[in-house]
């Protein structure tokens, strides 16, 4: 096999293979001879079926494998002969000029890039902190309470307040003409929780049950819905019902529901600061991770492998049709979704992989067997059964290595804290829990 290496442009390469045809022929007549030993035939019996029928109905199958398994076969002994690495599938094209008895193609790839990750200590990093106090357990004991709350009908002669749950009729109009979703029978929600926009919101308060009321209504200019962003509608509503709420007294029967056995208000506390104090650890990781890799990728220098951009385009693309699966979409297969709309969050992801990779490589920051151990354990502690949660994870190769990515990471952000330019800042609690996490 004749190898020539070819340099297109920044990571693009080029070689051209050349497989002797006869190899080619002699190993297609192999498949084909295997194949006929079981292959069925009208007229003939398993085993009988003459190699010329074979030829004809697998011929063309069987060739096409065997030329992708020669031709995968030669790319990678090339590969391997040029030293390069290679990122992504190569693209093979058929080349003409091949020497006598032999077919040649050539295959077009990209090569991993050299990577320059910069000084960063120069880098300024933000480093977030924050404390669970007692406003913030007293803030979930509430949503506690709310989760479980019943609601019953409040008295004819009483308008609805905050925490009310009502059920309406409504109608909007836009310049005297309906529009799409502005119109509902039976429509349910919560006074007083985000659930409607605050003009709605505001609109139904004191209203009365068999009251209308007409109002005029501003949707917002990001408005999810195009249609009606930015635009004034005019609603007419009547209220149907008005349930109050009513919140479970926080005693010991609440408590033991919970699964706090003591059923003491000093034992919820405890309980709720622990979940608290993990989950706001857990947040403080992430939000401090997103800013360490930041770090990192503003001082790295290097190119981008098209191909795995393109396979990260469509890992998300995938990853996005199985959500509309999730969520019930019909023909989520079908649907459309722009490519483009991933291709700066996967060309980063790309990147900061790349990027990540090589400073674990220079600095010898692997998951340890003591990091991996400590962590699962960490993971467990939220469940009822740790035992059998670290076993769940420890038994399976898969989940194994998404606790070790995770870990990695964890020391990637520990280094670039160590070497960059720190600036803490302390975070209010119900900041640190309204954003994503």
């Amino acid at each position: 096999m004749a190898v020539q290496i070819e340099t297109l442009e920044k990571l693009e390469r080029r070689i051209t293979l050349t497989v002797p045809a006869q190899e080619i022929s002699a190993e297609v007549e192999s498949r084909l001879k295997k194949l006929s030993r079981t292959v069925r035939a009208d007229g003939f019996r398993p085993g009988k079926v003459p190699m010329s029928v074979v030829a004809q109905r697998y011929g063309a199958s069987v060739q096409y494998e065997v030329m992708n398994d020669k031709i995968g076969a030669a790319f990678e002994q090339a590969a391997n002969e040029a030293k390069v690495r290679v990122a992504g599938m190569p693209r093979i094209t058929p080349k003409e000029g091949a020497p006598e008895g032999s077919v040649a193609f050539d295959a077009t790839f990209e090569v991993y890039p050299d990577i320059k990750l910069g000084d960063i200590s120069t880098v300024e990093v933000v480093r977030v902190r924050c404390d669970v106090d007692d406003a913030a357990i007293d803030r979930t004991i509430d949503i506690l309470r709310k989760q479980r709350r019943t609601y019953a009908q409040r008295p004819a002669s009483e308008g609805a307040v905050e925490g009310d749950r009502v059920t309406i009729d409504f109608e909007g109009k836009i310049d005297g003409e309906a529009f799409s979703g502005g119109k509902a029978e039976g429509f349910a929600f919560i006074i007083g929780e985000g659930q409607m926009l605050e003009q709605f919101d505001k609109a139904v308060r004191g209203m009365q049950v068999g009251q209308s009321k007409t109002f005029p209504l501003q949707f917002p200019a990001d408005y999810g819905s195009k249609d009606v962003a930015g635009k004034e509608a005019d609603f007419l509503v009547t209220m149907k019902k008005i349930e109050a709420q009513h919140l479970p007294t926080v005693d010991e029967g609440f408590i033991k529901g919970l699964g706090i056995a003591a059923g003491s208000q000093d034992a919820l506390r405890a309980d709720v600061r622990k979940n608290l104090e993990r989950e706001v650890k857990f947040r403080l990781l992430g939000r401090n991770k997103a800013a360490a890799m930041d770090a990192l990728l503003k001082q790295a220098e290097l190119e981008v492998p098209k191909s795995l951009v393109a396979a990260e385009v469509d890992r998300m693309t995938a990853g996005a049709r199985e959500d509309l699966k999730q969520r019930g979409v019909k023909d989520a297969d079908n649907a459309p979704i722009p490519a483009e709309i991933f291709q700066a969050q996967a060309e980063r992801r790309v990147r900061l992989g790349l990027v990540v990779g090589e400073l674990v490589r220079q600095q010898n920051l692997q998951a340890k067997p003591d990091q991996l151990q400590a962590h699962i354990e960490e993971l467990a502690q939220s469940y009822e059964k740790p035992a059998e949660v670290m076993r769940w994870y420890l038994s399976d190769r898969k989940r194994m290595a998404e606790v070790e990515a995770v870990v990695v990471e964890s020391n990637v952000t520990q280094y670039a804290m160590n070497h960059a330019k720190v600036v803490d800042k302390a975070l209010a609690f119900t900041e640190l829990m309204e954003t994503q996490a």
